[in-house]
């Protein structure tokens, strides 16, 4: 079961990709791709990857506690489904004009479509247990959604991608003990045939 730290590897597996792929072209450092709110555009850097929201995953089903030796149990994961908003900052130093925008934008939709999934066990190899892939894939919204979103920073609307990913097992850390059995009684009743 994937640690709480999976939120975060995530994150990190995003910008990790994105550095691996647009680096040095259409982006010239790495370092210009960060975790980072819209509410931080002060800060130098060109492409942030904002999680702005983690919603529980209230249909697909949790599986029943999972053993933990002889006398332990742990509480099934809960799936969560991750939101992103992928945004280019405003605020950087670069003077960068619509057109360098949208071709930063289309560079990271391009990569995202060819990177689409990962196997938690790539982002935590001690999972004792192989989990589904994380799915990446664009979130379905209007243009109302979006807005509310910058509205929510309290900036004006910028062209951004809104990205899914899911699902993200979340281990439980509550370890329920169990009784051993010690002792059992068997009774057998033989009836003779007639």
């Amino acid at each position: 079961m994937a640690d709480y730290s999976i939120i975060s590897d995530c994150s990190n597996y995003l910008v990790k990709l994105l550095r691996e792929k647009m680096c040095p072209e259409p982006i010239p450092s790495s370092n210009n791709i960060q975790v980072s709110s819209p509410m931080s555009q002060d800060v130098d850097y060109l492409v942030g990857v904002y999680l702005y929201d983690i919603v529980e995953m209230q249909d697909i089903a949790i599986g029943p506690n999972i053993r933990k030796g002889r006398v332990r149990l742990s509480r099934p994961p809960r799936p969560y489904m991750l939101y992103y908003c992928i945004f280019v900052n405003g605020g950087s130093q670069m003077g960068l004009k619509d057109l360098d925008v949208q071709k930063i934008l289309g560079k990271v939709v391009q990569i995202i479509n060819d990177n689409d999934s990962i196997l938690p066990m790539e982002l935590q190899p001690w999972l004792e247990y192989p989990e589904p892939p994380i799915v990446f894939s664009q979130a379905k919204m209007n243009i109302d959604e979006k807005h509310r979103i910058w509205q929510a920073l309290h900036k004006p609307y910028n062209l951004s991608l809104f990205y899914k990913s899911g699902p993200v097992f979340m281990s439980s850390e509550d370890i329920i003990h169990t009784p051993e059995v010690v002792e059992a009684t068997f009774n057998l009743d033989m009836k003779k045939d007639e």
